[in-house]
């Protein structure tokens, strides 16, 4: 399998080595930027498949970052900052993060969640390649929808696993432990509003902007089902 290149964004070179000796020891080709033009030279240098942001980079705005980030390029990313308020961290799944690790943390627990983002991105459950709903065409491999009027949305990885994950149990409620299990691996707490964040991120994509939710819907005290009707064209080859 070829060699998988992670971006670390950090203005502290402390923290920058940190990260890469922990990454490289997992065999990860690691690439470094301390700031928000250094890191879009990288972008545009290529070959990156996912990357760490800090918030605090001087002058630079981490959530204004991740938001040109997800704009550009379907990479995925991870904060790794040290705010911590719950606050910021919906702030940074809205921004179009995958994950969100606070300061300090540990190496092992950085590994562990890179890898599950990673592999979010490189493993599909449903095997189609694109779907038809109302006004919008997904392309599940690219991760990109294609509406009517021409837009184009870049969905994030744990977007993507998310709306596998509904098509694969498809009228089937589902819980927050279980949604939370399928995309982190563990179950879900109370005081946790990530799953709610993914949710209405990725309804704002796919329903139509005028309507109230048809296609995710709440289940009180419980969780989500998909109840959208959808075309979907086979994998090929």
């Amino acid at each position: 399998m070829e060699r998988q290149t992670i971006l670390i964004v950090e203005d502290d070179a402390a923290v920058r080595a940190a990260l890469r000796e922990c990454l490289e020891a997992e065999g990860w080709a690691v690439r470094e930027a301390q700031d928000a033009a250094g890191m879009l030279r990288e972008i545009e240098t290529g070959g990156i498949d996912l990357v760490t942001l800090d918030l605090g980079l001087g002058a630079d705005d981490g959530f204004a970052l991740a938001r040109v980030l997800r704009g550009r390029r379907n990479i995925p990313v991870v904060f790794i900052t040290g705010y911590g308020q719950p606050l910021d961290r919906v702030r940074g799944l809205e921004a179009g993060a995958d994950d969100y690790i606070v300061k300090p943390f540990a190496a092992r627990e950085v590994v562990i969640r890179i890898r599950r983002v990673l592999e979010g991105y490189r493993t599909r459950a449903v095997p189609v390649d694109r779907l038809h709903i109302d006004h919008s065409s997904i392309d599940l491999r690219r991760g990109v929808i294609e509406h009517r009027d021409g837009r184009r949305e870049a969905l994030t990885g744990t977007e993507t696993k998310l709306l596998e994950l509904f098509l694969s149990r498809p009228a089937q409620v589902l819980s927050r432990d279980d949604i939370n299990r399928a995309l982190h691996g563990r179950d879900w707490s109370p005081y946790d509003r990530t799953i709610d964040t993914h949710i209405a991120r990725l309804r704002r994509k796919i329903e139509p902007g005028d309507a109230s939710p048809r296609m995710i819907r709440s289940v009180r005290g419980v969780g989500y089902v998909f109840t959208g009707q959808i075309n979907r064209e086979a994998r090929r080859g």
